[in-house]
C-alpha cells in the first residue's frame, strides 16, 4: 500500500510505481470511483476511442481510383477541346 499527502489545493502525487502499473503518463486523464469510504483511481479511456464504430457510414467509401481516372479523363477531354478552338 502506498501513502501520500494531500496539498492545501487538494492535489496528490501518484507514486511512480502506481503510475507505471497503470500506464499513466503526463497529461493522461484519470477517474475516481467512490464506493462507501473507499476510492479507486483508474486510467480514463479515450472518449473518441469509446465511440469508434458506433456510427455506421451512410454510404460505402468512395472508389478513389475510379474518381481519379474520371477526373483525369475530364482534364484530357478539356485539353483536347481547347486545342480544337
Amino acid at each position: 500500500m502506498r501513502e501520500t499527502t494531500i496539498t492545501t489545493k487538494g492535489q496528490v502525487t501518484i507514486p511512480a510505481e502506481v503510475r507505471k502499473r497503470l500506464g499513466l503518463k503526463p497529461r493522461d486523464k484519470v477517474r475516481f470511483e467512490v464506493e462507501g469510504d473507499a476510492a479507486t483511481l483508474r486510467k480514463s479511456k479515450s472518449r473518441i476511442l469509446d465511440m469508434y464504430g458506433s456510427v455506421q457510414p451512410r454510404t460505402r467509401p468512395e472508389d478513389f481510383r475510379r474518381l481519379r481516372d474520371e477526373f483525369e479523363q475530364g482534364v484530357a477531354e478539356e485539353a483536347l477541346s481547347e486545342d480544337e478552338r
